[in-house]
């Protein structure tokens, strides 16, 4: 594919900044996925008739085993990679059943926000990361 044709291949994911006791659930992406080892915050695609807020809850449920309540959106923003430009909605999130299991992550941790931008974040993650270090949870 062409850098033209990969620009206009826009993939729309959203994220769930998971917040439980002030902390936030970061990911590590696991070996053989793209952007294997970087983090992120869990989520994925939109599916076609679902909003935002119904994709995070299927990809959580499936995921990471669990179901949260979907709060406010954080941000949104995209970062062009080499398969595509991912526009990424990332809301506020807390667990309402069960606790996060692996499945599909290499390593998931419950962080303090001030300590998540030391973390090697996935590109398109760096503007929730920087708004969310900032807030008090």
């Amino acid at each position: 594919m062409t850098d033209e044709a990969n620009e206009l291949r826009l993939i729309r994911v959203v994220g769930a900044a998971i917040v439980k006791d002030g902390k936030v659930l970061c990911a590590q992406r696991g070996v053989g996925k793209s952007l294997a080892g970087y983090w992120e915050f869990p989520g994925g695609k939109i599916e076609a008739g679902e909003t935002p807020p119904q994709a995070l809850r299927r990809e959580i449920e499936e995921e990471l085993l669990c179901e949260i309540d979907v709060g406010k959106e954080i941000c949104t923003s995209d970062h062009l990679y080499d398969f595509g430009r991912v526009e990424l909605t990332t809301f506020l999130c807390h667990l309402i059943e069960g606790m996060p299991v692996l499945t599909e992550h290499e390593r998931i941790e419950w962080m303090n926000p001030a300590d998540m931008p030391q973390l090697n974040w996935a590109p398109v993650d760096h503007d929730a990361v920087e708004r969310i270090a900032k807030m008090a949870l």
